[in-house]
């Protein structure tokens, strides 16, 4: 977790006055009747995606398109992630077809989905298997554990403690195309991972919640 008496690096507190940027664009052009306040918000809105090309190496053309694909108020965007731990206290993990590295088996939540809803589909789509969310254990802002200075929005990211509905069933990878393996690690033993989807101190975290079911939801 990060030690909130040091400073960010620069690249995280750039990314986050973009994403400032962005909102009040977004929420001034949602809002605004006067021109030259929309003209205004625009400018700022052309700002911040400058700012994110810079951070990413991006076409700030294309990035501005995506900031413009936005209506309504701006508001967070909320990430789900299931824990899946076996009798051993291994936890189960997925290896993200985009960079190779592994994180918990979730994804973005869809319209309609309830949270719980959210990370049992995306558990059977990117793992194989039939879980059933037993708890909500954590709900991080993405920006302070996983260091998401390369993405364009602010995330919630909520963390469940699930359960396997079927104890004969073997994960399968890939099913939604997007994972290219499955399986469950010692957590003294971690693959490399996708520490924007996932870090360490999330998965202790997340075990000693598994260890201790009267512990109580753990939020920043």
């Amino acid at each position: 977790m990060s030690d909130p008496s040091r400073p960010a690096p620069p690249g995280q507190q750039l990314h986050a006055l973009a994403v400032e940027l962005a909102a009040m664009a977004q929420n001034g052009l949602n809002y605004a009747t006067d021109r030259y306040d929309l003209a205004r918000y625009e400018r700022l809105r052309t700002m911040s995606a400058e700012i994110f090309a810079m951070l990413t190496e991006a076409d700030p053309v294309r990035v501005r398109h995506a900031l413009a694909a936005e209506s309504g108020h701006a508001t967070p965007k909320v990430d789900v992630r299931g824990a899946l731990f076996d009798p051993a206290g291994r936890v189960l993990l997925v290896q993200e077809k985009r960079d190779r590295c592994w994180t918990l088996p979730g994804g973005w939540a869809d319209a309609l989905d309830t949270p719980s809803t959210a990370v049992e589909r995306e558990f059977a789509e990117e793992a194989g298997l039939t879980v059933r969310a037993t708890r909500l254990a954590m709900v991080h802002d993405g920006s302070v554990h996983n260091h998401h200075s390369g993405n364009l929005w602010h995330i919630y990211k909520l963390f469940f403690l699930v359960e396997q509905l079927d104890p004969g069933q073997l994960p399968t990878a890939g099913l939604d195309e997007e994972t290219t393996d499955v399986g469950f690690f010692s957590l003294d033993q971690l693959p490399e991972l996708s520490t924007r989807r996932t870090t360490r101190a999330q998965l202790e975290q997340l075990r000693t919640h598994h260890r201790s079911p009267q512990l109580p939801t753990s939020f920043d």
